[in-house]
């Protein structure tokens, strides 16, 4: 949208469309956290308390899971607080793009998440930016903590998450997002670098470590890396593909 045109309706709004999608795709995990969270020894408000002042599904996940495996309380903060660094890091560029003021501000750094920070930064309109955040952010926190609820009630009926393999649907969850944005060959020699080394410690370390090990030789490998600036991740869709095909093409 140039400056000067009428603004998008919400239904043509690309960020909107966008966001959406995201909210219902990443709310339903929801139900897997709540259904896991039961069957590791937290109660319902518990499972309901980490969703809704935690909010991030990756920390979330890690918690539960290295609490579960048997490891300490330590471990599962240091696990969940690692992967909440990013957070940290959205929340700067969000600041910078948004300049949220008041309230907005801290609802903001709340609903930063993964989702909404792809949504806003997929956009080159300022409003569109706003839209696709804050929809992102939004809509996922609500459908995800409702669906905590359905999981974490249904978790005793449910009975065993494994048969249901719910289990490894977070973890099939990331993969599937990760694994399509991973463009350039340095990128991939990272992931099986982690990979293996995951691996390799499981046996020997307490369980939440094991990803700690990981973080840290992508650490390593990224501090010495002389990879192009291009390679890395990119997002799945691009709302504006079909402008940044003419403009390759040198059309106006």
């Amino acid at each position: 949208m140039t400056s000067g045109s009428a603004p998008l309706k919400l239904r043509e709004s690309p960020a909107f469309k966008i966001a959406l999608s995201l909210s219902i795709a990443t709310g339903l995990y929801g139900v897997s956290f709540g259904a896991l969270s039961v069957a590791s020894g937290f109660d319902f408000w518990q499972t309901m308390v980490l969703s809704l002042l935690l909010f991030s599904g990756g920390s979330q996940f890690a918690f539960i899971g290295v609490v579960a495996g048997g490891g300490s309380g330590l471990a599962a903060m240091t696990a969940s607080a690692l992967l909440g660094l990013r957070n940290g890091i959205y929340g700067m560029q969000i600041n910078a793009m948004l300049r949220p003021g008041g309230w907005k501000r801290y609802l903001s750094a709340h609903v930063t998440i993964d989702e909404s920070t792809a949504t806003a930064s997929g956009q080159t309109d300022p409003d569109e930016q706003r839209r696709g955040f804050w929809t992102a952010g939004i809509g996922i926190f609500i459908l995800w903590n409702i669906f905590t609820a359905i999981g974490a009630l249904a978790g005793d009926a449910m009975g065993d998450p494994k048969q249901w393999g719910l289990d490894g649907a977070a973890v099939a969850a990331f993969l599937a997002l990760l694994w399509p944005r991973l463009k350039g060959r340095e990128p991939w020699a990272i992931a099986a670098a982690c990979a293996l080394a995951t691996i390799l410690a499981v046996p020997f370390v307490p369980s939440g470590v094991p990803i700690l090990v990981a973080a840290v030789v992508a650490g390593i490998i990224g501090w010495f890396s002389h990879a192009r600036m291009d390679e890395g991740l990119e997002p799945d869709v691009d709302p504006y593909a079909e402008k940044h095909q003419q403009e390759r093409r040198g059309n106006p």
